[in-house]
């Protein structure tokens, strides 16, 4: 392996950093490059087929131009619906990013979850089968919340994040049936950690926020074990489309180590 061969993060937006933070800690010396498909958010709202081809065709691009040693897929609509697909078409180790519904499962004590996510991902069958292998005796309540990805886009561009989609989100969990009141909300979309502290606020210290990134981590850092990284040059961050749509996130990229932010012109 090139020790300046990167791991590619690949999102529809800055959700993805999310899992950038958790790799970040684990992995400190290895060479990102981020890519955010701002030419084809938000995925949440496109058909199966769309997503698939969509996905599937750039990774393959992408990989082809930069030659990763891993790409990690930090979408879970993204994943839900092409991680098969992707893992067809690349040669290599690719990680998706699933709801984590198994961790969910191992730390509600009422047996009640929501899982929060894009409309496209709590539909999925790929879903159906994370909730019966891991959470079969347990009360899966699937909310549909795609304003949020839009609330977390905001947020890390510096504007004020209005409360009410998630006060949303508590209200229509709120209305599910019984027995067992939700204690455990697993955020089912790399964006929503972004909302960490929006959601604790309006949901309270009786309510656990799992997400997948420090597993996801986790797995990054396993499958590449044992590999050298080149000295550390600045991360980079890449868009489709033009770079004005990453505009209002300089300071974050900058606090992440990311260089000027450029475009992929596939």
């Amino acid at each position: 392996m090139i020790p300046s061969s990167p791991v590619l993060l690949f999102d529809s937006g800055v959700g993805g950093l999310t899992v950038y933070d958790a790799l970040r800690e684990a992995l400190p010396a290895a060479p990102v490059i981020y890519t955010a498909d701002y030419a084809g958010i938000p995925y949440g709202k496109k058909t199966e087929a769309e997503v698939a081809a969509r996905v599937a065709g750039l990774l393959g691009r992408m990989a082809e131009r930069w030659q990763p040693r891993l790409a990690c897929i930090a979408c879970n609509t993204a994943s839900t619906i092409a991680l098969g697909m992707v893992r067809e078409v690349l040669e290599i180790p690719i990680v998706g990013t699933v709801p984590a519904i198994k961790p969910a499962a191992g730390v509600t004590s009422s047996g009640a979850i929501a899982l929060v996510g894009t409309a496209a991902t709590i539909r999925q069958p790929y879903v159906d089968d994370l909730e019966s292998r891991f959470a079969s005796d347990k009360r899966l309540v699937r909310i549909a919340a795609p304003d949020l990805v839009e609330l977390a886009e905001a947020k890390l561009r510096g504007r004020p994040v209005d409360l009410a989609p998630i006060k949303r989100v508590a209200d229509q969990i709120a209305g599910t049936p019984s027995p067992g009141a939700v204690d455990t909300i697993v955020l089912a979309c790399t964006h929503f950690p972004l909302l960490t502290d929006e959601f604790a606020h309006v949901f309270g210290s009786s309510v656990t926020l799992v997400d997948g990134a420090q597993g996801i981590a986790r797995r990054i850092a396993h499958l590449v074990e044992g590999q050298s990284f080149a000295p550390q040059a600045a991360n980079r961050f890449v868009v489709t489309g033009p770079v004005e749509t990453a505009a209002g996130l300089e300071a974050a990229l900058a606090e992440r180590g990311f260089g000027p932010v450029e475009s992929f012109n596939a």
